[in-house]
């Protein structure tokens, strides 16, 4: 095994929200790679969010977002397990995040398990229309490269908790 850098480390943790020791343990494994230990990261945070998936979280906040000129606003409830990290800087971002997303990308469901089949069935490209209308599976808007689900497991993976979309709602003035 390569021996991390503290430099790469720093940078790994930087870019990844993790944990220096994790960061160190992803280095050393990947040999080395950067973007290999990135993966990896990323992967165990995948890994973590399903094995909270299934604890209450009754906890969380309700973040609002207008748009400059007042004509589009959004509120999202984010849920966690406790009010410290509902209260946490991480959290508070995500949130922020997910309601200007929201306002920008004017999704019409969660996920794709709340779309009725009855709508999902009208559509050619199913896919695509999941894509389009599923928060969850939506690129970010700030960061297309990521989708809503990813950041939301990487923020699982950074904080140690379950964390869940609860709802929201977009409003555009005329519609």
């Amino acid at each position: 095994m390569m021996a991390a850098t503290a430099d790469d480390i720093k940078r790994l943790r930087e870019e990844t929200g993790c944990g220096i020791i994790d960061c160190k343990k992803a280095l050393e494994e990947a040999k080395g790679d950067f973007n290999k230990a990135k993966e990896l990261l990323r992967k165990r945070g995948l890994e973590m969010a399903a094995k909270k998936s299934d604890r209450m979280a009754k906890e969380g906040r309700v973040e609002a977002y207008i748009h400059n000129g007042n004509k589009i606003g959004a509120m999202v409830e984010v849920n966690c397990e406790t009010d410290f990290v509902a209260r946490s800087e991480d959290f508070c971002k995500f949130t922020r995040d997910l309601a200007i997303h929201i306002a920008a990308s004017n999704p019409k469901y969660i996920k794709r398990e709340n779309i009725p089949e009855v709508v999902l069935a009208k559509e050619a490209d199913k896919e695509a229309y999941i894509k389009a209308n599923c928060l969850l599976d939506q690129g970010f808007v700030k960061d297309p490269t990521k989708n809503i689900q990813d950041m939301l497991n990487e923020l699982v993976a950074k904080i140690g908790e379950n964390i869940i979309v609860g709802r929201f709602v977009r409003y555009k003035v005329g519609e």
